[in-house]
């Protein structure tokens, strides 16, 4: 019976799949090119495998100018390097032997299950009965809330990233360790996004013996670098080399760098104080749950993403679809404190967020580009709420066995 259900549940997401990917190709992708920043990932790639060619080098940069542009870049133009990992190159694979129409329809559709799922999977975690008419409108605010709606606009990867940085809490949690660590080695597909919660979570597995997350990390990582050594020897060095450029055509540095330098004009100096500061309430709470109390994992987990995103050099607002993950929290304990309207204030909630930032965006927005000051706000918020409400997550045992594997 069981297997009979799943073999139902499979044809239908199938089928909302297939009709979901038309859709979108007829009505968005084939008439109104776009997805800029799967562009250059999709054609660095298809430039590697059907063209043979160096997705690194001068000439299949000049392809993703030519497809984003339909010239060579000017100055002062983002570029559209391929500037990622080259295991980029082998998950996008399936992609490139199809129209760039429809594969980025397929993108955005996959962006979107991505949100979907990681939605059900935060429900999940934080033990929410959420009512039907309530996940009907979590299920449209997590697809239109401005961050997740400009990555599936624009195409990010972040996206991806963010579902298999909350796959791989959600699978320790569930103590599957061996899933955690693999999917937590894709996530490194954009190391910007997970440079302090890889460390975070190696050396929480350490203190805890979850051995078998670290042996299929490594595992996973040794295999994504092996291929693409194999591939292409020099991909590491070539790499580098368009990050080393990254700094020179974008406009932006971390919230950080937009309070310190941006706005009060301090210099380097200024930023990395700040952010060397709270760096340390992020080290200080790794200390606390190293010190022996699992029961603070997820707050630091989340405290780690959130830090990762005030102080990173270089972000991007549909990267803050990572800030879902204490929405949720919050969206669930308001409901369990308050039975009689805690569902509408939930609502009130959505409704409010789903229109100021668009709001903010439309009332600042310079020659389509986002105003400095949409970077800031959903961050620093999250990060002071995560201090203030700190007891609140460490009594709520997301997992009394937490500890072993």
């Amino acid at each position: 019976m069981a297997n009979g259900r799943l073999r139902i549940f499979i044809l239908v997401g199938l089928v909302f799949f297939v009709g979901a990917v038309l859709l979108i190709h007829n009505m968005l992708t084939a008439p109104y090119p776009g997805h800029n920043d799967f562009m250059s990932r999709w054609e660095g790639a298809r430039s590697f495998w059907i063209d043979g060619l160096n997705p690194y080098g001068e000439q299949a940069s000049l392809n993703i100018q030519e497809q984003i542009y339909g010239r060579p870049v000017e100055a002062g133009e983002d570029p559209g390097y391929f500037a990622y990992p080259m295991y980029t190159a082998i998950l996008v694979w399936p992609l490139v032997y199809m129209d760039y129409a429809w594969a980025s329809a397929i993108w955005m559709v996959v962006l979107g299950a991505c949100l979907l799922v990681s939605l059900f999977m935060l429900i999940d975690l934080f033990q929410w009965r959420v009512k039907p008419w309530l996940l009907g409108l979590l299920c449209i605010w997590v697809l239109f809330f401005y961050y997740s709606a400009r990555g599936l606009i624009l195409g990010q990867v972040g996206v991806v990233v963010y579902f298999l940085e909350l796959l791989t809490l959600w699978s320790l949690v569930k103590k599957r360790d061996g899933l955690a660590g693999v999917v937590l080695a894709l996530s490194t597909v954009k190391p910007q996004m997970g440079f302090l919660i890889v460390p975070f979570l190696l050396l929480w597995a350490l203190r805890y013996r979850r051995w078998r997350f670290i042996t299929w990390f490594v595992g996973a990582m040794v295999l994504l670098l092996g291929v693409s050594f194999v591939l292409l020897p020099s991909w590491l060095s070539d790499w580098l080399g368009q990050l080393g450029l990254y700094t020179s055509y974008t406009a932006l540095g971390s919230p950080v760098w937009i309070i310190t330098s941006y706005y009060l004009g301090l210099g380097n100096w200024a930023e990395l104080l700040v952010a060397g500061l709270i760096g340390l309430t992020m080290l200080m709470s790794w200390y606390w749950l190293l010190k022996d109390r699992p029961e603070q994992f997820m707050w630091a987990a989340v405290l780690t993403l959130t830090v990762t995103h005030l102080i990173a050099p270089r972000t991007a607002t549909p990267h803050y679809v990572v800030f879902i993950i204490p929405l949720i929290f919050y969206f669930a304990i308001l409901v369990k404190h308050n039975r009689r309207r805690g569902n509408l204030w939930v609502a009130l909630i959505l409704l409010v967020s789903l229109v100021v930032p668009w709001i903010h965006f439309l009332l600042t927005v310079v020659d389509q580009f986002e105003h400095p000051s949409i970077y800031l706000p959903l961050p620093i918020i999250m990060f002071v709420l995560l201090w203030w409400t700190r007891e609140l997550w460490w009594r709520f045992e997301t997992n009394p066995a937490l500890t072993r594997e």
